[in-house]
């Protein structure tokens, strides 16, 4: 038996048909898999894409399997779907896009969410929705209302994005808790859509898409869209998670004290809680996990750093001509640590939540023309990511958690053996590597949601570690990590005008 996963990133989708005995992919597409996906901002702070754009990249990576399957198609059983979190997806009643997605790293919205928090009360919002309405979901759609009058007017439901692909597959909206839960539009307490941001933005519930179980069906395969992707019809779609929860639970991280982390385009640590917890300054944020119910609450206390994988591809594109990501590696291996004075701050993509909701922009410091040359460059960007995340890691462990071990899998940054040994140095946190992946970790979660697998556990009993890496004697790392946070703070206290 087989099962489809879909993961709709930010730099391209990734699609894959996996063996639900052997729990391993059979076959595997990214569309594109030459380049990676603009962001579109035209103005600063702002970022988009088109949904029009995932469901075409959708349908063209699964026509790659299709089309010269080694797989029987007929075989595929469920469908799961992955996407990046927070984005707003405004739809008519046609189910067409009023407008593009503003995504994650958008930051237009951020002072309506902070106006919001205010309004409905700090303590209050934060017991209630474990975040401030900061700038997701709520937020942006509240912007649109403010900016977009014809657009608001004119619009018959909200989604995320993977609602969204969904709603494509199968011609039925639904969401679920964990996805209302990511757009702080869900309220933990009275187990319901928030009558509080309802009511502050002046929204109408009727916006919003039926509310489905995130492991369970939501909708089955249209005929003609089966037709076009040479798929049968009425395969059901049976899973549809959030990408960060999603990389957890494709790493088996469901129990409280599990910690998952990744470093894609953002880079993300994904503490696994039993308590609805929340950061008092809201500079990490709590959402509903994957196997969340209010009876047995499982929540995903997740930290966000927007600037790492794009740092890196940034640097890449500018300072690599001609090089492969290991090659850069390696250069940047023969630099040694702390790389000769030279810092960078990694926060050039959008406002940063551990920073609260500022945006500083990247930066590089103390750069001597006549000491530094790009291996130093390459070096110090993988530094100032990680120390990025010792930052953050600081905070979850401020709020009460303390990760004994990070599971991560072995892809993006972690491909580097360089910044895998700088995470670990400077985390202090030894990390086990898998091969996992969001695709397939989204297939598996549709073999949970159709009931071919009893449980999570039993849909990933076959996972195992590749390597764990664990912290060397590196004192050397903490003190250039304590020059590089001094810095970032006299930032901060520029940027708020303290002293």
């Amino acid at each position: 038996m087989l099962l489809l996963g879909i993961d709709i990133g930010t730099s391209s989708i990734k699609v894959s048909v996996v063996d639900a005995e052997t729990q391993t992919s059979v076959a595997s597409a990214r569309y594109p898999d030459d380049h990676e996906n603009n962001i579109l901002s035209v103005i600063p702070g702002w970022a988009e894409q088109s949904p029009d754009m995932w469901w075409e990249q959708v349908s063209l990576a699964i026509r790659k399997l299709t089309d010269n399957a080694s797989f029987r198609t007929k075989d595929i059983a469920a469908i799961g779907i992955a996407y990046q979190m927070h984005g707003l997806v405004v739809v008519d009643r046609a189910g067409n896009p009023l407008r593009n997605s503003i995504i994650w790293c958008d930051s237009r919205a951020v002072e309506i969410g902070e106006e919001a928090f205010h309004k409905i009360g700090q303590e209050h919002a934060l017991a209630h929705l474990l975040n401030s309405p900061g700038n997701f979901t709520a937020s942006k759609w509240a912007w649109v209302k403010a900016n977009e009058p014809d657009t608001y007017t004119r619009a018959h439901q909200i989604m995320l994005p993977g609602d969204y692909i969904g709603l494509k597959l199968t011609g039925e909206a639904t969401t679920s808790i964990s996805a209302l839960s990511e757009g702080v539009f869900w309220d933990f307490k009275a187990n319901r859509i928030s009558s509080d941001v309802v009511r502050c933005f002046g929204f109408d519930e009727s916006i919003f898409p039926a509310i489905k179980p995130l492991f369970g069906e939501h909708g089955t395969l249209r005929r003609e869209v089966a037709a076009q992707l040479g798929l049968k019809p009425g395969i059901p779609v049976c899973y549809k998670a959030g990408d960060q929860p999603n990389n957890a639970l494709s790493l088996n991280v469901l129990k409280p004290g599990e910690v998952a982390a990744t470093a894609g385009t953002s880079g993300v640590i994904y503490a696994v809680s039993d308590q609805l917890v929340y950061d008092p300054a809201s500079r990490v944020n709590t959402f509903a996990h994957v196997n969340y119910t209010p009876e047995t609450p499982r929540t995903g206390v997740l930290l966000c750093i927007n600037g790492t994988g794009i740092l890196n591809r940034w640097v890449k594109e500018h300072f690599g001509h001609g090089l492969t990501y290991p090659q850069m590696n390696s250069l940047g291996k023969a630099v040694s640590p702390g790389s000769n004075g030279l810092k960078i701050m990694p926060f050039g993509n959008g406002a940063e939540r551990i920073l609260h909701n500022k945006i500083l922009g990247a930066r590089f410091i103390d750069l001597d023309f006549n000491a530094h040359g790009r291996s130093h460059v390459f070096r110090a960007s993988q530094e100032g990511i990680a120390y990025a995340f010792r930052y953050g890691l600081d905070i979850i462990r401020e709020n009460g958690m303390n990760p004994e071990v990070i599971r991560a899998g072995q892809a993006n940054m972690f491909l580097s053996g360089l910044f895998t040994e700088i995470f670990v140095d400077i985390t202090r946190a030894p990390v086990e590597l898998y091969e996992n992946d969001g695709s397939v970790g989204a297939a598996l979660g549709a073999g949970i949601g159709s009931g071919i697998f009893t449980s999570p556990e039993e849909a990933f009993s076959r996972l195992k570690a590749v390597r764990t890496v664990e912290p060397r004697a590196a004192p050397h790392y903490e003190a250039y990590y304590q020059e590089w946070k001094q810095l970032l703070e006299d930032q901060l206290s520029n940027e708020t005008g303290t002293t």
